[in-house]
């Protein structure tokens, strides 16, 4: 059984003392692959220097999260497009858009995700997209660019069933993670009611923790408490969802 965690933040200082630890619990717990979502220039370094340190293990995107958009952001846009050019990504990400902090930048949000979809078109990779209070606006960005070759993940799913089916017919997959676990999310049901076909696994680490870890650090081997929620709500087996799931991973990034 492998299984593969399309979304965390390993680079993070909260694994400083003990990130090798934390990668081999990881491994121990079938986790084959960890895909590093970027946030911002000053995190770049950090992102780039652990995948050099485990080469076979974890893997960077690139990109500007929505929250980090602010007076600088061309300088930020600037920072990654001197990267693209540099070297290759799995993925451009996180993008996308967040309503829920700051609408300060709001204007400037569209402008870097509209950005940041034409690099990925532009170099055939996914993009990865940060939607929180934005599910529909996020949909309309990529409806409207959507010229059937555009591909990626809404990480972080939460949203309805309707919404869901519509982002799967735009070609794109639900990243779900540790919010499946919690009692009162209403995330289960909706999952209940999809096909597995467009579903990849994600931590968010060090975020989102799963049950029964819900507000502590999260971490890369807790990925199977999500995987195991799955396979309850489906009535399926483990290893079963751990192969669709790793087989959509794989697909979707080239893996």
């Amino acid at each position: 059984m492998t299984l593969i965690d399309t979304h965390s933040h390993i680079y993070l200082g909260e694994f400083d003392k003990d990130r090798n630890e934390m990668l081999e619990r990881a491994e121990q717990e079938s986790v084959s692959k960890i895909l590093m979502p970027a946030i911002d220039s000053e995190v770049h370094t950090q992102m780039m220097e652990v995948e050099q340190y485990f080469p076979s293990l974890c893997l960077s995107m690139i990109g500007l999260h929505p929250c980090s958009v602010k007076d600088n952001y061309k300088d930020e846009l600037q920072s990654v497009l001197n990267l693209l050019d540099r070297r290759s990504f799995i993925a451009i990400g996180e993008s996308g858009l967040d309503f829920y902090w700051d609408l300060s930048f709001k204007a400037q949000q569209y402008e870097v995700f509209q950005q940041q979809i034409e690099w990925a078109l532009q170099k055939n990779i996914p993009i990865v997209i940060h939607s929180r209070n934005s599910t529909e606006e996020c949909m309309e960005m990529v409806k409207k660019n959507q010229n059937g070759s555009l591909k990626g993940v809404f990480h972080c799913f939460s949203g309805t069933v309707e919404q869901a089916r519509q982002i799967i017919d735009l070609g794109f997959y639900l990243g779900i993670g540790g919010v499946l676990t919690f009692k009162k999310s209403g995330l289960d049901a909706v999952v209940e009611q999809l096909d597995l076909d467009n579903i990849v696994l994600e931590t968010d680490a060090p975020y989102l923790a799963p049950v029964p870890f819900r507000g502590k650090r999260n971490e890369c081997s807790y990925l199977k408490y999500v995987a195991q929620k799955l396979a309850e709500i489906k009535n399926m087996k483990l290893e079963e969802i751990a192969r669709i799931t790793t087989d959509n991973a794989e697909k979707l990034f080239g893996l």
